[in-house]
């Protein structure tokens, strides 16, 4: 009998899978690895899918004593029904045996879906030994896939309104305060038999909450997305079977402005005013019966519409309700339609229908008061200990018509009352949540077209029980509900010092109070997608949370807004276009560490997650815009912009101070290039693509090394920290120089006693310089600081969210993530987890923890594309121990510090010849060493 190698086994394996055998088949399935966390388009058992050639991913789960455990094939299938698919069926897709360790596998042809319909799908991998294992089954619907299908048609409640031309964003028209209330919209239907399944798609924009009988669909808010409207709308797609009944049944629909239609009224904050129009509805219900036939209830002109309760909603100046007008039963069967009147026909809206992919917005925490204080007289301030963003939930017991205003705030003044000055807020612009009593006994209030950043609820109108006069309104509970998109968590931090522990906490509350449908700047003041962040802060981003949709989602939002001529607005979408009086762009419409993330983002989100969707749809886009740049530049350097935004100087807040802007935005031209070969080349493009960005990059470093390099000094421009770090992290030092550029790189953080003196962009290259040049014990010493501006500093302050200033400044943004560098060093390096798909093959996971400082002991986790990496490390008595998991079927590279190689120890035995240790090598540093999957623990000499 011939001997059979590793390469004829998985053959002979994935040869019998292709047969349709069963898992119980030929070969005996391997009881130690298994399938988990199965996805559709990164999403679990989503409804709404609308593209024909959809990602199917998973994970490998094995045994915890298992190691070195690899997979070299895969197969999916997908099926029409559970039936097939247990019988192996994959009548609707078979990718047949696919080799390699893959985790990932879609289509290079359209399926054939169908609209509104479930599929089912399983995938079959065959691990090193030949053994196989199948997946638990998976689930995923369609969305409308095709533009075609929509027979549904746009529908309001009111005309239009005449606007005169203007800027976006700056419509000087004021909103008749009559004329604010939001529309209710129902649509009765019969039902003589139930369907098998009810499929819905909906656009409600704004936003829009939807009803079946008078019971919601969905848990989440904020619904669709924030999306350049008139280029891409959003829509959701939910299956509601359940929710129907035999006879009557009511559709009800309640629509909000959103970043849509943003009013301004006379007294109420605003970040900018303007309207794609009045708010619209686009529905289509599909009814699926057994014997195949499908009914189909649309909006049309049919429908009924009035207005309800909801007098006015801003996503800036808060909401008011006037529950005296509320409609008892409005989503009902059988509700009262006296005063309700036909929808109109909405004008042709231009978007393209997408499905939303990004997860939804939901309440994630209740935060109750820790305090309740009475600065004035009836006035009543509720402390909920923690800034976030979120809602109030007031339930509140009163006479009819009793008004009752909440009022948040991120700080108070010195009198003891909400302050708004950190929302560009005040006496003529309030942020406020007015609620009208109707007389029912206890009444809930929860905004449903608002959400803000806040910690304090100031009360006027009722008091506590107890402490009100007759007559006033009683409040039964005041709550606050933490709302922002439902990113899986995928990272933990812990060590033995306090203060890196908090300030984790401190950089992640500001993370996720940011994340909705788009990654904004704060919850409060502008709720704007400022795009520096997305890429100088991916890691931050990255290491807490899955945001593969929100970066997917991102760079349509940019493509949707680049102008004509290449250039990347500052934010995106550009709900409000900075400019001159004269018409010229403002520094913080047009900047290069802005624009650049059209680049820069998609590349991160890549290294990140090993994917290249992102950077297939912005590939245009890309070139574009360094085209763009090389129109704006002289002599190869560009000289505009914000600069360092928020660096500590002696001025004011703002555009750079201790950095000229040409460094900054000509640094970033050469970073956005030198991304644009990697990319090509990632891509599979041209060579000649890769090698002309390659070749421009090269031409641009060397003009800013003849520009801004003192070969005297081996510093850069005015030798600040920002200056003198972007070229080291970005590799535009002369050869030969790095060590004197890390010399006054090290000199200029030591010249400020340790203080951070970058800003919102140099910060992120003087962590990325400090760790990647061994000077790990500089950024310990300007992360420990905590009497000077920085992140001891702000927690100092009381701060329980990262602040915009580095010197958490009051009238500034207490809820910001644009400075959260910080976090990348302590995963990165203190703890000692990367990942980058750009790496090679074994460096993809590297773990390269950095005992520094005091620090004695330090440990993450991060569930990676390929599984969680877990690593924990502990020093003691001149010893290292560290504790490493890799996924299954994957490698890393670990990273041991230890001044004895030759000694290291694994679980108490040498490590060369341990299983799953295929290689070691010592290094400057330690020893180095390649091992495959499995947990491991290892010792050594410091």
């Amino acid at each position: 009998m011939a001997r059979l190698n590793r390469r004829t086994v998985v053959g002979l394996a994935l040869g019998a899978a292709g047969a349709g055998l069963s898992p119980g088949g030929a070969m005996a399935l391997d009881a130690g690895l298994g399938i988990t966390d199965l996805r559709v388009e990164w999403l679990t058992q989503p409804v709404g899918v609308d593209t024909r050639r959809p990602r199917f991913r998973w994970l490998l789960a094995a045994d915890k004593p298992r190691r070195d455990v690899s997979v070299l094939g895969a197969r999916v299938i997908v099926a029409s029904s559970p039936s097939r698919l247990a019988a192996r069926q994959g009548d609707v897709w078979d990718s047949g045996p696919r080799k390699g360790g893959r985790l990932t596998l879609s289509p290079n042809r359209d399926l054939p879906l169908v609209s509104h319909r479930p599929y089912w799908w399983a995938v079959e991998i065959v691990d090193a030994s030949g053994a196989r294992c199948w997946s638990p089954p998976a689930r995923f619907v369609t969305g409308i896939l095709d533009a075609t299908e929509w027979r549904a048609r746009w529908i309001m409640a009111r005309p239009e309104k005449v606007r005169g031309n203007h800027v976006r964003g700056v419509d000087k028209t004021l909103a008749d305060p009559e004329d604010t209330a939001l529309p209710l919209l129902r649509k009765g239907f019969q039902l003589e038999r139930l369907p098998e399944r009810a499929v819905v798609s909906v656009i409600g924009l704004g936003h829009f909450e939807l009803s079946v009988n008078g019971k919601p669909v969905t848990a989440s808010v904020f619904n669709p997305g924030w999306t350049a409207y008139d280029r891409t709308a959003l829509y959701t797609t939910y299956e509601v079977q359940e929710l129907l009944r035999p006879g009557a049944n009511v559709l009800g629909v309640m629509l909000g402005g959103g970043m849509y239609d943003v009013e301004k009224i006379p007294g109420r904050k605003s970040k900018f005013v303007d309207s794609f129009g009045r708010p619209k509805l686009l529905l289509q219900l599909s009814l699926h019966y057994p014997d195949g036939r499908v009914e189909h209830v649309v909006s049309d002109t049919d429908w009924r519409v009035t207005e309800g309760p909801i007098v006015f909603a801003s996503m800036f100046g808060g909401e008011d309700v006037d529950a005296r007008r509320e409609r008892t039963g409005w989503n009902l069967p059988g509700a009262d339609e006296a005063g309700w009147r036909p929808a109109l026909a909405a004008p042709p809206q231009k978007a393209r229908l997408k499905a939303q992919g990004v997860p939804p917005i939901v309440v994630h925490r209740r935060f109750k008061p820790v305090a309740i204080t009475e600065p004035k007289p009836g006035v009543f301030v509720y402390d909920l200990g923690e800034n976030f963003s979120g809602r109030p939930d007031l339930v509140v017991r009163g006479p009819a018509g009793a008004k009752v205003t909440l009022t948040p705030a991120e700080v108070l003044g010195e009198d003891g009352l909400a302050w708004q000055r950190s929302f560009n807020a005040g006496p003529d612009r309030w942020v406020l949540y007015n609620y009208i009593l109707a007389g029912q006994g206890d009444e809930r209030f929860t905004p449903r077209f608002n959400y803000h950043g806040f910690r304090y609820l100031q009360v006027e109108g009722a008091a506590p029980a107890g402490r009100g006069r007759a007559g006033v309104p009683e409040v039964v509970s005041l709550t606050g509900e933490f709302l922002h998109a439902d990113l899986p968590q995928v990272g933990t931090f812990d060590c033995d010092d306090p203060l890196f522990v908090r300030i984790h906490g401190l950089i992640e509350r500001a993370v996720v109070s940011n994340a909705f449908s788009v990654l904004t700047d704060c919850p409060h003041r502008e709720k704007l997608g400022w795009l520096e962040q997305t890429h100088l802060n991916a890691a931050t981003i990255f290491y807490n949370r899955d945001a593969t949709t929100l970066y997917e989602k991102m760079i349509g939002d940019i493509v949707d807004t680049q102008q004509a001529d290449g250039m990347v607005p500052g934010i995106a979408p550009e709900y409000v276009a900075f400019l001159e009086p004269d018409g010229r762009d403002q520094d913080a419409r047009n900047s290069p560490e802005w624009g650049a993330a059209v680049v820069l983002s998609p590349w991160a989100a890549y290294r990140t997650y090993g994917d290249t969707r992102a950077m297939v749809d912005g590939y245009p886009a890309m070139w574009r815009y360094v085209d763009y740049l090389a129109s704006r530049a002289a002599g190869h350097i560009v000289d505009f912009g914000l600069g360092d935004w928020y660096d500590v100087g002696p001025g004011k807040l703002g555009a750079s101070q201790l950095t000229s802007r040409a460094l900054t935005g000509t640094a970033t031209w050469y970073q956005a290039l030198d991304a644009l070969a990697r990319i090509a080349r990632v891509l599979g493009r041209p060579e000649s693509e890769a090698d002309e960005a390659r070749r421009r990059a090269d031409v641009v470093k060397a003009a800013f090394n003849q520009r801004f390099f003192d070969a005297a000094t081996g510093s850069y421009d005015r030798g600040s920290q920002t200056a003198t770090a972007m070229p080291l992290a970005l590799g535009m030092v002369p050869t030969g120089q790095e060590g004197r550029v890390l010399d006054a790189l090290v000199k200029a953080v030591r010249a400020s006693q340790d203080g951070i003196t970058a800003g919102d962009v140099g910060f992120h290259y003087v962590v990325r310089a400090l760790t990647e040049n061994g000077r790990d014990d500089v950024l310990f010493d300007m992360m420990s600081v905590k009497d000077r501006p920085s992140y001891g500093y702000q927690l100092a302050q009381g701060g329980t969210a990262l602040a915009e200033a580095w010197n958490a400044d009051p009238t500034k943004s207490l809820n910001h993530f644009m400075l959260g560098h910080g976090e990348g060093w302590l995963f990165g390096s203190l703890a000692g987890i990367t990942v980058d798909f750009a790496a090679e093959p074994d460096r993809v996971i590297t773990i390269a923890p950095k005992p520094v400082g005091t620090v004695n002991a330090a440990s993450a986790t991060y569930r990676s594309t390929l599984g969680e990496v877990k690593t924990a490390w502990r020093r003691e008595g001149g010893l290292i121990r560290l504790d490493v998991d890799v996924p299954a079927g994957a490698r890393a590279t670990v990273l041991l510090p230890t001044t004895r190689p030759n000694a290291v120890l694994e679980t108490g035995r040498p490590v060369v010849g341990a299983k799953g240790v295929r290689a070691t090598r010592a290094v400057a540093r330690g020893l180095e060493m390649v091992v495959g999957s499995g947990a491991y623990s290892f010792s050594a000499s410091l």
